[in-house]
């Protein structure tokens, strides 16, 4: 599939023109770059929450997600209880898969134990892996599911105590962040993503270059995207 034009006489990827609610997130937040602990947590969260459903119906949830997850704070999200866990189990508007759940209160852990090191924290990890190239697709077809780059990063995720990721659910994150563009070549979003040169960003590694961090020992989650 090719790039589909709207009304307003935009083009845009195909999947951007189901719906008022996935053209909207097309136009204005899918691609665009995401900084900020929460923030990028929330998106892991989301992503896994996804695994085997359509991303229209975890976005249709996104402000019941928000409300039962306190925002999707880290250091609240860590210190959920199995009350808590068991309550969300029964949350009406979100999607009620106990595993999903337990893992976003142990992802949270996770993202607190690497901010304690003091090595930079889930954004510097996010960021030193980042591809230093991006795809042109022409088509839908064209555009990949998963790359050297997620597989490492989801690795990477699993070293520190994360679960429930895997290279696909990952790329998603980088396509969903401005990691990389995914955008068709034709579709007028096309080149939002970060700008060409990370090393301009404060505090942040180009693509390439890793910091080490403290692992959680053993813990290596299971992958489910």
């Amino acid at each position: 599939m090719t790039a589909v034009i709207g009304a307003d006489g935009l083009a845009r990827c195909p999947w951007a023109a189901a719906d008022d609610l996935l053209r909207e997130y097309h136009d204005t937040e899918w691609g665009l770059p995401v900084t900020g602990e929460a923030e990028l947590f929330e998106r892991i969260s989301l992503e896994v929450f996804q695994a085997g459903l359509s991303w229209r119906t975890v976005l249709a949830k996104r402000p019941a997600f928000r409300d039962a997850f306190d925002g999707f704070d880290p250091d609240t999200v860590a210190r959920f209880t199995d009350t808590r866990i068991e309550q969300l189990t029964s949350h009406p508007g979100i999607i009620r898969n106990r595993k999903k759940i337990e893992a976003a209160r142990t992802n949270a852990r996770a993202v607190v134990r690497m901010r304690l090191h003091d090595c930079g924290g889930l954004e510097q990890l996010v960021l030193a892996h980042r591809p230093a190239t991006t795809p042109e697709p022409r088509q839908h077809a064209d555009i990949p599911t998963s790359s050297p780059e997620s597989a490492a990063f989801a690795k990477a995720l699993r070293a520190h105590g994360f679960t429930f990721v895997g290279p696909t659910g990952m790329y998603a994150l980088m396509e969903a962040t401005g990691l990389v563009d995914t955008h068709l070549v034709t579709c007028h979003r096309r080149g939002s993503r970060f700008p060409a040169e990370p090393d301009e960003r404060p505090g942040l590694l180009a693509p390439g270059r890793t910091r080490a961090l403290p692992t959680a020992g053993s813990a290596q989650g299971s992958i489910a995207n």
